[in-house]
C-alpha cells in the first residue's frame, strides 16, 4: 500500500492542503475551512496510507487530538527547523503546505511531542498558565520597585509584599497625592497578581496530588509539587526518550558536540531546550544541595572535591536527579536513596 504525504498550512479561517505520492509528485491541493468535519472529509478523500504534517502553533493540540485517528502517521513539526520554508523566495500557504509534505517525505522534520489525551493536555495548559502568572507577578513587582527607585528608595519585593512593612516603605516617598495615587494603582495590580498566583497554585497542587507518579517524585530531595508537576506535564511519558542523554538534552542539562574539518571540537550545553523543565530540574538540584544530608548533596561535595566548578557540579547533580526521576517513571519504583549513583547492573531489589 503506497504512502500519501499530506501537508497542512493552518490558519484560523482556512487550511491549505497539499498531498504527494511516494515518488514525490504533487497529486493535489485543496483549501478548506479550519473545522474538524471539513478537515476530516478532505483527509479521508485521500487514500491510505496517510502521513499528515503541520507546524507547531496554537491550533496544533486541537488538530492533533481530532485528526490523529484519520492518519497512519501524524507529525507536528518544529517550525524552527523548517528553514527551507522560511527562507524560500516564493512563499504562500499552498506552497508551504507542499513543502511541509516534501520535508515529511524526506524525513527532514523534527517532531514536537504532544499528549494524546485531553486530560493530560488540560493539565499541561494549567502548568503553563501558572508559570505565566508567576512571570506576571514578577513583572508587576518590578514595576513597583522601579517606581520606588524614582524616589531614591531601593527595596526588594518582600518590603511591600507584607501589608505591615508596606506602610513603612510608602512613608519614604513623597506625600504628593498624585504620587500616592500612582503607588496605590501599582500596588493594587501587584496584589491582584499575587492573589491569582496563589489561587492557581492551589488548583495546580490539587490536580498534581491525583497523579501517582508526581506523588512518588515529591519524595526526592529538592522536588516540590510545582517542579514535579512541571516535569511530569512537559515530559509526558518516559518512553519518548531513547536514552538518558536524550532526556538530558531536552531538559537543558545535556551536552552537544560541534566539530568540522580540522577545527577544535566544541562541547557545550544544549541551547534549544524546554526552558521550564530546565528551570525545574536546576532548581531542584540547587534545593537538594542546600538541604544537605542526602545522596545528591553528597554527590555535589564529591564533584567539588574533584575540582569541578560549582556550576558543573550542580549540573551533574541535576543529571543525577533527572536519571532517578526517569528510572522511577519507567519502572514504577519508589525513591530509594541507597540506589542513587549506583549502576543499574549493581542494584539489588
Amino acid at each position: 500500500m503506497a504512502w500519501h504525504y499530506i501537508g497542512l498550512d493552518t490558519h484560523c479561517q482556512s487550511t491549505d492542503l497539499a498531498w504527494l505520492g511516494e515518488s514525490g509528485r504533487l497529486l493535489g491541493r485543496a483549501k478548506v475551512p479550519t473545522t474538524i468535519p471539513e478537515l476530516v472529509a478532505a483527509i479521508e478523500a485521500i487514500p491510505r496510507k496517510r502521513a499528515v504534517v503541520l507546524e507547531e502553533g496554537p491550533l496544533a493540540d486541537w488538530l492533533y487530538r481530532n485528526l490523529l485517528i484519520h492518519a497512519d502517521q501524524f507529525v507536528i513539526a518544529n517550525p524552527r527547523r523548517n528553514a527551507l520554508i522560511a527562507k524560500e523566495s516564493d512563499k504562500d500557504d499552498p506552497i508551504d503546505a507542499e513543502k511541509l509534505a516534501q520535508l515529511l517525505r524526506g524525513g527532514f522534520l523534527k517532531p514536537v511531542h504532544h499528549p494524546e489525551t485531553l486530560e493530560r493536555m488540560i493539565f499541561k495548559q494549567l502548568i503553563s498558565l501558572y508559570h505565566d502568572q508567576v512571570r506576571h507577578r514578577v513583572r508587576e513587582a518590578n514595576r513597583v520597585m522601579a517606581q520606588f527607585r524614582r524616589w531614591g528608595v531601593f527595596v526588594k519585593e518582600k518590603a511591600f509584599a507584607d501589608p505591615e512593612s508596606r506602610a513603612e516603605v510608602l512613608k519614604r516617598v513623597s506625600g504628593n497625592p498624585v504620587v500616592s495615587g500612582i503607588f496605590s494603582s501599582l500596588l493594587a495590580l501587584y496584589d491582584i497578581a499575587v492573589v491569582e498566583e496563589k489561587s492557581m497554585r492551589r488548583c495546580l497542587v490539587r490536580q498534581a496530588r491525583r497523579e501517582e507518579q508526581i506523588r512518588r517524585w515529591v519524595e526526592l530531595p529538592g522536588i516540590s509539587w510545582i517542579r514535579a508537576a512541571t516535569m511530569f506535564a512537559f515530559l509526558d511519558t518516559p518512553w519518548r526518550f531513547k536514552s538518558k542523554s536524550a532526556l538530558w538534552r531536552y531538559m537543558g542539562i545535556g551536552l552537544e558536540r560541534r566539530h568540522s574539518g580540522g577545527g577544535i571540537m566544541v562541547v557545550r550545553v544544549s541551547q534549544q531546550v524546554n526552558r521550564r523543565v530546565k528551570s525545574a530540574i536546576i532548581g531542584a538540584a540547587k534545593s537538594a544541595i542546600a538541604a544537605k544530608d542526602n545522596p545528591f548533596a553528597e554527590q555535589y561535595e564529591r564533584w567539588r572535591e574533584a575540582e569541578l566548578s560549582p556550576r558543573n557540579a550542580r549540573r551533574n547533580v541535576a543529571r543525577s536527579l533527572a536519571a532517578v526521576l526517569w528510572g522511577m517513571w519507567k519502572n514504577g519504583n519508589v525513591y530509594r536513596p541507597e540506589w542513587v549513583g549506583v549502576p543499574a547492573g549493581e542494584l539489588v531489589p
